[in-house]
């Protein structure tokens, strides 16, 4: 069973819901059989069945509030993974998630009550009738064993089943975001096909497990009927031969499919419950980002780096080798290498997404991992290679929720004259990931995102003049001008016009500084 926070608190209200469940069976048996037998309506059924309704609600609304706040904390956990695949986590946060509500809120409970109340009616059976009490408790275990061995069998199925859904999902995603790229290469149609053919191997593994989970269940409905045959059948020859008195003939007869009920409702929806399982397991394995809480706090304004003999590997491949690299207060460093040399890598461990392998990074003398990330990300001026822009206005892409001069930010990005010509402004929808703007407008919304971060003392720029026309280069390196004064900056460059704006240049290659010379 994996390992959630709060999972012993819940099973042991769980269970102690499941003795209260009992308690109401055999006391609606009791006031079932009296009834039954001219006894008239009794006050233990009156409070038997609306005991066993009330049950009923606390077990769906604790079980509810449960697995909502562990998918909750699964997401979080997703999405602070390292997981560099965008479609994987989109795949695990949505489907993957929302299918432990099964586990959660149906199987889990039922096999807690699967335990409680079939050993409370066997109790009670023992004490009425011995030899349906044998009966019942020689049939009883079939159930579980028969659940177990198909079990296993279905548990191959499904994981089979997600982990051929989260290919799906993940390869689907990167061609959606690749598709510009795909059609300018003839490639669409060829990603199609295979899209296609993952979408039909997903589909003849749901079938197959859906078939296995139809039989399972009717092979457990099958051992349920034959189990409370054995001990009806026997009751009704008794009773016409009078070795058994009328009432304990029914208490009989109402309890023992009571026996095999919690048993038969937690095999049924095992089923549905084993992609969550897969899923939860899945989600619980995901590495995270482990953050030591800094009890540090740097100064404001510039920081001096230091990387002393990082190192980062990304399964078993290196990205960066034992980098020696300082950066002193104010001063401006231009990374230069061909592609895969692991500039973007170096960047990510400054900004703390990345944690090194070996080796550590100094800021102002303290190691990165000790200042808390929320105040040294705020430190941060940051322009990735590709700013993501959401869905909302122009101003609330380049302030995303912090309270800045949004024009004055966008007069210095060179974007003023972007936002006179759009319907509403500054105020104009830009719709998801920035449909209305070009590429280069989408760099300038980056660095306004920067200019607007006045109090930040480090920048960090991606190649902000990549797959840029030399008009728009010309303009954000106008604005790149403005952001750097008073700043350390690290900058990726591949044009040597962006070079020209630093004091010295590194050049790494094969995840190694090769060469430092001044700019």
């Amino acid at each position: 069973m994996p390992a959630l926070p709060g999972l012993r608190r819940y099973l042991a209200v769980v269970a102690a819901l499941g003795v209260l469940t009992a308690c109401a069976v055999l006391l609606q048996a009791e006031g079932l059989a009296t009834l039954l037998t001219g006894g008239g309506v009794s006050l233990f059924l009156v409070v038997a069945v609306i005991g066993r309704a009330t049950l009923t609600w606390g077990h769906s609304v604790l079980s509810g509030r449960y697995a909502a706040t562990v998918r909750a904390g699964l997401r979080r956990r997703l999405l602070d993974s390292r997981a560099d695949r965008a479609g994987v986590v989109a795949t695990q946060v949505t489907r993957g998630v929302d299918a432990t509500d099964s586990y959660l809120t149906g199987y889990l409970p039922s096999l807690v009550v699967s335990v409680v109340v079939p050993a409370a009616v066997v109790v009670r059976l023992f004490t009425t009738d011995l030899v349906s009490a044998l009966v019942v408790t020689a049939t009883l275990p079939l159930i579980p064993v028969f659940a177990i061995l198909v079990g296993k069998h279905t548990a191959a199925r499904t994981a089979r089943q997600w982990a051929l859904l989260v290919r799906l999902g993940g390869h689907f995603l990167d061609v959606v975001r690749g598709l510009g790229t795909l059609r300018v290469f003839g490639r669409a149609s060829a990603q199609a096909a295979t899209v296609r053919a993952m979408a039909s191997a997903h589909a003849d593994a749901t079938l197959k497990t859906l078939r296995v989970a139809f039989l399972s269940s009717l092979v457990l409905e099958l051992v349920a009927t034959l189990s409370v045959a054995l001990v009806a059948v026997p009751i009704g020859f008794r009773l016409l031969s009078g070795g058994l008195d009328a009432r304990t003939g029914l208490l009989v007869l109402v309890l023992a499919p009571e026996a095999y009920l919690p048993l038969r409702a937690a095999g049924a929806k095992f089923h549905a419950a084993a992609e969550g399982l897969t899923a939860l397991r899945e989600a619980l394995a995901v590495p995270v980002v482990s953050t030591l809480a800094g009890a540090f706090t740097r100064r404001r304004g510039a920081p001096s780096l230091t990387l002393e003999r990082v190192s980062v590997v990304y399964d078993s491949v290196p990205a960066l080798s034992d980098v020696d690299l300082h950066v002193p207060a104010g001063s401006h460093v231009a990374l230069v290498g061909p592609s895969g040399s692991g500039k973007s890598t170096l960047l990510a461990v400054l900004l703390g997404f990345v944690p090194p392998s070996s080796g550590r990074v100094l800021v102002d003398g303290a190691d990165l991992r000790t200042l808390s990330p929320a105040d040294w990300l705020a430190e941060v001026a940051w322009v990735p290679q590709r700013p993501t822009l959401f869905g909302g206005s122009l101003e609330a892409n380049i302030a995303l929720g912090a309270e800045v001069d949004v024009p004055a930010a966008a007069r210095a990005a060179a974007l003023d004259p972007v936002a006179a010509g759009l319907p509403a402004g500054l105020s104009t929808q830009v719709g998801e990931l920035g449909e209305v703007l070009s590429a280069g407008q989408r760099q300038r919304v980056g660095l306004a995102r920067a200019l607007a971060r006045t109090s930040a003392g480090l920048v960090l720029l991606d190649e902000p003049t990549a797959r840029l026309d030399t008009r728009t280069e010309a303009a954000v390196l106008s604005a790149t001008r403005r952001l750097l004064p008073d700043r350390t900056a690290v900058l990726v460059a591949h044009r040597p016009a962006l070079v020209s704006l630093a004091d010295r240049v590194v050049e790494l290659r094969d995840g190694r500084v090769r060469v430092e010379v001044p700019a």
